[in-house]
């Protein structure tokens, strides 16, 4: 969890000073402050896990 972009996403790796994550599903990878980085919890793990379903049974990712 990205507490100042407030996004939920999964650890892709480090570089330089940042942890990159990329969106829940996928999509475009971002740097985050370290300091501003925590696990996410469970109900916002489904929250994100559900935006993707809806998304997806929308036809708006593939």
């Amino acid at each position: 969890m990205d507490t100042r972009s407030e996004r939920v996403g999964v650890v892709m790796g480090h570089q330089g000073p940042y942890v990159q994550l990329r969106p829940y599903g996928g999509g475009k990878e971002w740097d985050a402050d370290p300091g501003a980085v925590r696990q996410a919890t469970p109900a916002e793990r489904l929250r994100a896990a559900t935006a993707y379903a809806n998304a997806r049974s929308r036809g708006e990712v593939p």
